[in-house]
């Protein structure tokens, strides 16, 4: 199995001695306001269908998805999380040589390194505010992109005109487009590839991330129906849930409550970006870059990430050291936001931590 992902509390709670929930994980990017109550009720009263197997292709999950997005069911495929489905395309759309986007989302990597798959990276880097440039990348001779947008760990949005044009100008390539965290950007909709004609491309869509529900487990992919052939010849039957299917029916069909849950929520990170980085501006060593999303990459000048990670842990907060990435180095950290006051107490011990190394004092 693969490891190295944010939210691990489980393990760091045994090392502390604690339960999972009292650790404040600000490593794991969900939204800090979910999940919606009017979904947790719901789930509790649907809770007795678990003694049932789920529908097996999860096509009833897949009409609502399809219908909420206003695109043919045919082109829409439903999995156990965008997990399942990343490991599923190198196998399934027989991939001989990616280009990843980088540094991005270790799962890409992975997934091509677990099939065999020959890859390369495109990294981008703190000159441009990790900002990627499509027009002057390389992309030959790949035959699939691999391209998170907006990018987990660095916050960065690609204009989606600017995909779309090297889609066109490489037909026979395919562009993987992890849309995971884009409902956290405001016009969201109109910033998605869901609904592109564009036979090269192919959207992964997650629930996980904007209504906080990441045990459950649930994703889509969106592509040609050529391509979805493909990739359904790989998919076991009941991927996903029971539960995962009864969220996905209430969150496709209560359009104005979500919509409205999606809104405050972009609201409230946008002025908690704001804050934290106002809160950590004047400290000294450490550089916040900027971010569309529910996290903040920043790099670190006196200290490492597992100094700052280790330090932080003694106050039970947990955060993402980055030195894993491919294209950041151990001085690289991600902070998710949370509540106010946890981002508050973020924001005040880093910023002693910053202070007491930039006094050269080695004793954090």
């Amino acid at each position: 199995m693969i490891n190295g992902h944010g939210g691990n509390i489980f393990d760091k709670a045994k090392e502390l001695g604690c339960g999972p929930m009292d650790i404040l994980d600000m490593s794991s990017n969900v939204n800090p306001l979910g999940p919606m109550p009017e979904l947790m009720a719901h789930l509790h009263e649907h809770l007795d269908r678990i003694i049932a197997l789920p529908e097996a292709g999860a096509g009833g999950i897949i009409d609502v998805f399809s219908r909420h997005h206003d695109i043919d069911p045919e082109n829409v495929l439903a999995g156990n999380g965008t997990t399942q489905l990343i490991y599923t395309l190198p196998v399934a759309l027989k991939i001989r040589h990616a280009l990843i986007l980088g540094p991005s989302y270790s799962d890409y990597a992975d997934a091509c390194s677990m099939h065999g798959v020959d890859f390369r990276f495109a990294l981008s880097d703190e000159s441009t505010s990790f900002c990627h440039t499509l027009n002057a990348m390389d992309i030959e001779p790949s035959d699939t992109v691999f391209i998170c947008n907006p990018n987990n760990p660095t916050g960065t949005l690609i204009p989606p005109e600017i995909i779309e044009s090297q889609c066109r100008k490489y037909p026979n390539i395919r562009f993987v487009i992890d849309e995971s965290y884009l409902p956290f950007v405001p016009e969201s909709t109109a910033t998605s590839l869901i609904r592109t004609s564009l036979p090269n491309i192919i959207v992964l869509n997650s629930m996980s991330k904007i209504f906080r529900i990441p045990g459950l487990r649930i994703g889509f992919i969106a592509a040609h129906p050529d391509t979805i052939e493909k990739i359904g010849h790989y998919m076991l039957p009941w991927s996903v849930n029971t539960l995962a299917q009864a969220a996905v029916n209430y969150l496709m069909t209560h359009e104005q409550a979500v919509s409205e849950f999606i809104e405050k929520t972009r609201c409230y990170l946008a002025e908690e970006r704001r804050f934290v980085m106002a809160g950590l501006q004047s400290a000294p060593g450490i550089r916040l870059f900027p971010s569309v999303t529910s996290f903040i990459l920043a790099k670190l000048e006196r200290l490492t990430a597992k100094d700052v990670s280790h330090h932080l842990l003694k106050y039970r907060i947990l955060i993402r050291d980055c030195s894993n990435f491919q294209g950041l180095s151990d001085n690289f950290i991600r902070i998710s936001l949370k509540t106010h006051n946890v981002n508050q107490v973020l924001a005040d011990r880093l910023h002693a931590c910053c202070e007491k190394a930039s006094q050269g004092n080695a004793s954090m």
